[in-house]
């Protein structure tokens, strides 16, 4: 049984809230990116890649967001209709604001990295009145970045959609999706992703961001059990702690301890692997399934994306996870 329960008398599944950006993905590989000089464009950020990796499992999903009026935002809102995201909540931002680029250097499958531009970025612009009410409560469950809480007045909308969906009974979910450029400092990213973690059901992240996140704890050591039971004396129902090639760990509120699945892959990059696993995970747990199953399906659906030059183009259908898990068993 699914230790997490949504109201399926709702007819959205999901509604991710956050970034939207463009990933330029280097086709020179095992170079820096000095020596870098084609790179093929994607749609890209993590709560864009999760709705588009749930669309893709068959579940109804819609997105929350700013873009840019320009030919990048253009090709983003494009995208997403053609992915069947519902873009209801999609608004194209005419404040002068650009679209954020992501540009990846692979220099080996194991070493990789992204340059980052972020000023001025249409998704920060997300504003309080973007939030209706109307559509959270169509939603099961809602999905905030936490790069949304980066800067105002996008901080100050994901915190009011947060409001809405524990209004109405939907389910909260959060990818801590830690970005240092995006921040200040990290005090005050670990202030605001407490603030948020405190009204969510289910948490992702990995062991470093949870780290950041009990930085202000008088912690000795980082211990998964320890982060899980903190969570669990607010909202939580269900933590995921990510430990890189060592898999990752579910804990439940009452008591269950598993630790996921990994499946062999030939690695071309690291990137995108948590935004598959996320999007396998709560697809399963929307079924329904025995936690064990959703972790194997979120592995699966990692080791797919990471054996991918692309993150959102590679997000796989349940058939693609299916061969995985077979060919692994």
């Amino acid at each position: 049984m699914s230790p997490v329960a949504f109201d399926h008398s709702k007819p959205i599944d999901l509604i991710a809230i956050g970034r939207l950006c463009i990933d330029l993905n280097a086709n020179e590989t095992n170079r820096p990116m000095e020596e870098t000089m084609t790179f093929t464009k994607y749609v890209g950020g993590s709560p864009a890649n999760i709705a588009i990796g749930l669309s893709r499992l068959g579940m109804k999903t819609g997105f929350i967001g700013r873009v840019a009026d320009d030919q990048m935002g253009r090709f983003i809102t494009r995208y997403l209709h053609q992915n069947g995201i519902d873009t209801t909540g999609v608004i194209t931002d005419r404040t002068g604001s650009v679209t954020g680029l992501a540009f990846t250097e692979i220099k080996s499958p194991e070493e990789c990295s992204i340059l980052m531009y972020r000023d001025n970025v249409a998704d920060l612009k997300l504003a309080p009145t973007d939030i209706a009410e109307s559509y959270i409560l169509q939603a099961k469950a809602i999905l905030l970045s936490g790069t949304a809480l980066a800067k105002s007045p996008s901080r100050e909308a994901a915190f009011l959609a947060l409001e809405y969906a524990r209004r109405h009974g939907v389910t909260v979910i959060f990818d801590i999706d830690y970005r240092p450029y995006t921040w200040t400092s990290p005090e005050e990213t670990a202030i605001y992703y407490n603030l948020a973690a405190e009204k969510c059901d289910v948490i992702f992240g990995t062991r470093e961001e949870f780290d950041l996140m009990e930085s202000f704890d008088a912690i000795a050591e980082p211990d998964d059990q320890r982060t899980a039971e903190k969570w669990f004396r607010c909202h939580a129902k269900l933590v995921l702690i990510k430990h890189g090639k060592e898999g990752s760990f579910a804990y439940t509120r009452e008591g269950e301890r598993l630790r996921g699945s990994v499946f062999p892959a030939k690695v071309v990059k690291t990137f995108g692997a948590g935004d598959s696993y996320a999007a396998a995970v709560i697809y399963g747990l929307m079924q329904g399934w025995e936690l064990s199953r959703c972790l194997e399906y979120g592995a699966a659906a990692a080791a797919i994306v990471i054996s991918s030059h692309s993150c959102s183009d590679a997000m796989p259908t349940v058939a693609e996870i299916e061969r995985v898990i077979e060919r692994g068993r």
